[in-house]
């Protein structure tokens, strides 16, 4: 398993000495060893080594990592360029277009929003081929939660997307006034026409920032050729 770098060390270091992460890790090594799991080991911590907690200012929180090759590289809803956009991302495209005007691309790589202070963090971070949530209540929520409550400890503007029931389980942890909680249904094929078009998350999220004296985001995502 990859380390965590930068300042989220500093943040959320102690976990690493707890005993529930002793076992977590115990538990994801021999998962490793033993079948094939995703994202690569490599890249488990990648939301946060792309987007320092002092650069943060939007939070996404999706669930598990996509469970089919190739697909997961550590930042929820994103896939590696040359993977078929998955549909939840897929429906995330239609509605930034219908909010904003973006254009609808190619691929569903999303570093770009990672490197603009987008938190894409998933609540459990490794997941075994073909089983989704197969690795739910390993630990990985504990150790998140100790995330999500490093950016609610920031003192500064921060809006959090939580989209569908299990993101917004953790609205209770959200308690700082200076940040902006958008809810909203998830953007999966099943009930994206229950709330999630049509929510306008990301002009919201742009708006606040701006009132606040921050750069929005640049929420386009460029064709790969």
């Amino acid at each position: 398993m990859a380390m965590l770098q930068n300042d989220w060390l500093e943040a959320v270091g102690g976990e690493f000495k707890k005993p529930y992460y002793a076992e977590l890790y115990k538990f994801v090594k021999e998962e490793y060893s033993n079948e094939i799991v995703y994202p690569p080991s490599d890249d488990i911590f990648n939301a946060m080594h792309l987007t320092p907690l002092n650069e943060v200012k939007v939070l996404i929180l999706g669930q598990d990592p996509y469970h089919n090759q190739g697909q997961a590289h550590g930042l929820c809803f994103s896939v590696q360029p040359d993977v078929v956009v998955p549909p939840s991302l897929k429906n995330i495209y239609k509605e930034l277009q219908a909010d904003l005007g973006c254009e609808i691309p190619n691929n569903g790589y999303l570093v770009k929003w990672a490197q603009q202070g987008i938190l894409m963090l998933n609540t459990v971070l490794t997941v075994r081929a073909h089983k989704p949530l197969s690795h739910q209540g390993k630990g990985w929520e504990q150790f998140t939660d100790a995330i999500i409550e490093a950016v609610n400890a920031q003192d500064r503007p921060i809006v959090y997307m939580l989209w569908g029931k299990p993101a917004q389980r953790k609205a209770s942890m959200l308690n700082n006034p200076k940040h902006l909680v958008l809810k909203a249904a998830h953007p999966s094929p099943l009930s994206a026409s229950h709330g999630f078009f049509g929510c306008k998350h990301f002009s919201q999220a742009n708006q606040f920032l701006e009132e606040n004296g921050i750069q929005p985001i640049d929420w386009q995502i460029e064709n790969v050729l």
